[in-house]
C-alpha cells in the first residue's frame, strides 16, 4: 500500500475541502478555495489540486459541476491526525457542526472474499466533519475484515461509513450483498449487462455478478462509502 505523505499546507487544504463539503454537501469552487486561503491566483489552487490528485488524495467525479472529492485514503490520513480541537481549517462564517456523531455499527463487511453478514448491536462516535451534513441521518457504520481495499487506504478493523442507498455510479465504493447473505466492500462497475466488483488489491480478482449466477439472486447495493474512521 502506498503511504500518503502530506505537507502541513496540503493537510490544511484537505481539511478545508472536507469540512466545506460537510457543511454544504458539495465541494468548494476554486474561487472559494482561493478566497479562504488568501491565494492571489487560481493557479495556486490548481497546483494544489493537481499534486493532491497525483498522490491519490483527491479524485474527480464524472458529470459533477464541482467534481473534486477527497478520497478514502486521504480521509483515513486526516482521521489519524485530527485532534479533539477539530479542524484547523474550519470554514469561517458558518455555524459549527457537532464534533461527534454516534452511529450504529450494523455488522462486519469483507474487504476480501465475501463473508456472511454479521449483525451487531453497538455504536461508534465519529467526527461529524467526516460526513456531509445532508447525509448525517442516512448513514451507518460497518467494521472491515480483510485486505482487499488496502490500496484505497481501507484496512482491517477500519470502520466504513456508508450512506444507505440501493444504487451507485461506476467507480464508487459500495457495500454489496451477494446471494442475500454475503457482504463485501468493493468498487462498483456495471458492464455489458453484468456487475463487476473490483478490489483495490491486485491479489484479488473481480467478483462478477451476471444474471445467470447464483450470486445474482439476492444481489443488492446496501450503501455507498462516504467516510472512513480508524481507531488507534
Amino acid at each position: 500500500m502506498t503511504v500518503l505523505k502530506l505537507t502541513p499546507k496540503q493537510k490544511l487544504f484537505l481539511e478545508y475541502l472536507t469540512q466545506f463539503e460537510a457543511q454544504h454537501g458539495y465541494a468548494p469552487s476554486q474561487q472559494e478555495i482561493a478566497k479562504h486561503f488568501g491565494f492571489k491566483s487560481l493557479g495556486t489552487v490548481q497546483d494544489y489540486l493537481t499534486r493532491l490528485e497525483e498522490q491519490g488524495a483527491l479524485q474527480k467525479t464524472w458529470n459533477a459541476r464541482r467534481s473534486t472529492s477527497v478520497t478514502a485514503k486521504a480521509t483515513a490520513k486526516l482521521a489519524s491526525t485530527t485532534t479533539s480541537s477539530g479542524s484547523s481549517a474550519a470554514v469561517s462564517g458558518t455555524a459549527p457542526l457537532p464534533f461527534a456523531l454516534s452511529l450504529p455499527i450494523e455488522g462486519k463487511v469483507a474487504a476480501g472474499r465475501p463473508i456472511e453478514a454479521i449483525s451487531q448491536q453497538k455504536s461508534i462516535d465519529v467526527p461529524a466533519t467526516l460526513i456531509p451534513a445532508r447525509f448525517q441521518n442516512q448513514v451507518t457504520a460497518l467494521q472491515v475484515v480483510g485486505d482487499s481495499m488496502i490500496d484505497d487506504g481501507i484496512i482491517e478493523d477500519d470502520f466504513v461509513i456508508i450512506r444507505r442507498q440501493d444504487h451507485a455510479e461506476n467507480g464508487q465504493t459500495v457495500v454489496a450483498l451477494l446471494g442475500g447473505t454475503e457482504a463485501t466492500i468493493k468498487r462498483y462497475y456495471r458492464k455489458s449487462g453484468r456487475i463487476e466488483l473490483h478490489s483495490a488489491n491486485t491479489k484479488y480478482k473481480p467478483i462478477v455478478v451476471d444474471p445467470s449466477s447464483d450470486r445474482a439472486e439476492g444481489f443488492r447495493i446496501a450503501g455507498v462509502l462516504v467516510a472512513l474512521f480508524r481507531k488507534f
